[in-house]
């Protein structure tokens, strides 16, 4: 029997559910640059990279327990950093969460649900807007990593926020080979 069984990237025995922050790297299908373009080292959003932006930052509102933190579109990957603040336990705490008449609440289960639901979120809206329903706009999997201390927070927060006046050299930039 010729089984396909894919390898797990994430830490053994970690509780992704538990209160901590986490840098996490989801990039586009087919490393596809979806979302807009490098000039001058900056990052240029257009309308697909502008609904990424706005999912993202729409999580707070929705979701009480997490909090955001640095964040940047590439213009086919995305970086940012999320603080899970209640263990995605919400009835432990007083704060009511936020929610739409007539949407129910789901509470947060791991950063893996998270990722699940924003990039779902960002699937539906560019597919409505490109009018191809059910194409996929993101890799099947996510890049993550713990973050242990102030120290590596503060690095990470650094790396997002430079990423873009790195992109000629950035691992995921599939046109830096084709450059002159």
């Amino acid at each position: 029997m010729n089984e396909h069984h894919r390898r797990s990237i994430r830490l053994k025995d970690y509780d992704y559910t538990q209160n901590g922050a986490y840098v996490v790297t989801i990039c586009t299908h087919g490393r596809e640059s979806l979302f807009g373009d490098i000039v001058d080292g900056e990052m240029r959003l257009n309308d697909f990279g502008r609904i990424v932006e706005e999912e993202w930052w729409r999580t707070e509102t929705i979701r009480p327990e997490i909090e955001l933190d640095a964040f940047v579109v590439m213009p086919n990957h995305i970086h940012g950093i999320i603080v899970i603040i209640d263990g995605g336990d919400v009835g432990a705490h007083g704060r009511a969460p936020l929610q739409k008449p007539g949407v129910a609440y789901r509470p947060l289960r791991s950063l893996g649900s998270f990722v699940a639901g924003f990039k779902s979120a960002v699937t539906k809206r560019i597919n409505a807007q490109r009018d191809t329903p059910n194409a996929p706009v993101w890799q099947r999997n996510f890049y993550e990593q713990v973050i242990r201390n102030e120290f590596t927070l503060n690095e990470f927060r650094g790396y997002i926020v430079t990423n873009p006046g790195r992109w000629a050299e950035d691992r995921e930039n599939l046109a830096k080979g084709s450059r002159n």
